[in-house]
């Protein structure tokens, strides 16, 4: 009989590659890891794992067994939702996993959404990066995330995870308001290909999306300033330190000083918002009254 708390253990593996990156996620230690590893291929008679200097990847059978993992650990969250709907558990703790955008936008909202309708859910908000959130639930750190598309992130037809759709918005460009094209009404993104870049850091989701949208206006922008503060790259671009494109929703009462917005033609740069949960717990009766929040609160957005 195969051990379902080892087949989580070697979904963590094979999300973080190394043992040791596991079991800080899993808050075990690299031994305690191994040997659950170790017991789990006695379990089945067969190798899964090969460790290498560089971390360990997964053989055939552990590839075969790991497919066989996503459907045991969903349905084991399936169970826990049902039972807890048994027990009409209508009181409890949801923690969240949000940036800081999708926190001001939907979170918050649906925060107070679930104050008036169901007082007995406590939402807990952990602030985490577009690409943080996803790793935090699949951790078991956090019920729910608010996450971004980004190049890697997993699809909405992984087996790891449930997704709920929340919002879409565009990159608004911000330069200096003294610059050559502030005086347009909204500007191409092939007009900035000799200027100064301002951006988020490699690794941030917006990093690729400013990226994808010059090469497809023909460019590659020359990044020289580089924050994941929005509040900062605007008061770069009105200090004249370059251009930037920034999220239309980050830029709503901000205090832009000497920078102007304005929308960019062509092709742009879209930030695309979902919800998720580990597959098999959207309708645990905590997680689904805060999923509906939250596309109560995405569906109330307006993106002008």
């Amino acid at each position: 009989m195969i051990d379902p708390r080892r087949l989580r253990i070697l979904r963590a593996v094979a999300d973080h590659r190394t043992v040791t990156a596991a079991a800080a996620a899993l808050y075990l230690t690299p031994s305690a890891v191994s040997q659950q590893l170790n017991a789990l291929e006695q379990e089945t008679g067969h190798t899964l794992l090969i460790r290498g200097g560089k971390g360990v990847t997964l053989t055939a059978a552990g590839e075969i067994l790991l497919a066989h993992a996503h459907s045991v650990l969903a349905q084991l969250e399936r169970a826990e939702a049902e039972l807890a709907a048994y027990a009409q558990g209508s009181s409890g703790t949801v923690t969240v996993a949000a940036f800081a955008t999708g926190i001001a936008e939907v979170v918050a909202p649906a925060i107070a959404d679930l104050a008036r309708e169901r007082p007995g859910i406590a939402v807990r908000v952990r602030d985490a990066e577009g690409d943080e959130s996803l790793p935090l639930v699949l951790d078991g750190e956090a019920d729910l995330a608010v996450a971004v598309e980004y190049r890697g992130a997993p699809g909405a037809d992984d087996r790891r995870l449930a997704r709920v759709p929340l919002y879409a918005e565009p990159f608004d460009a911000v330069l200096r308001a003294d610059h050559p094209l502030a005086a347009e009404e909204r500007v191409e993104l092939a007009q900035f290909a000799g200027s100064d870049w301002i951006g988020p850091y490699p690794g941030n989701p917006c990093h690729d999306m400013v990226l994808l949208a010059c090469e497809l206006a023909g460019f590659q922008p020359r990044l020289v300033h580089l924050s994941d503060d929005f509040r900062a790259v605007a008061v770069l671009a009105g200090a004249g330190a370059g251009v930037a494109l920034v999220p239309r929703s980050a830029l709503r009462g901000m205090d832009l000083r000497d920078a102007v917005v304005r929308p960019v033609t062509g092709p742009a740069a879209t930030r695309r918002v979902f919800a998720a949960v580990r597959r098999g717990a959207e309708d645990h009766p905590l997680t689904r009254p805060v999923l509906d929040a939250l596309a109560r609160a995405a569906a109330g957005l307006s993106t002008d």
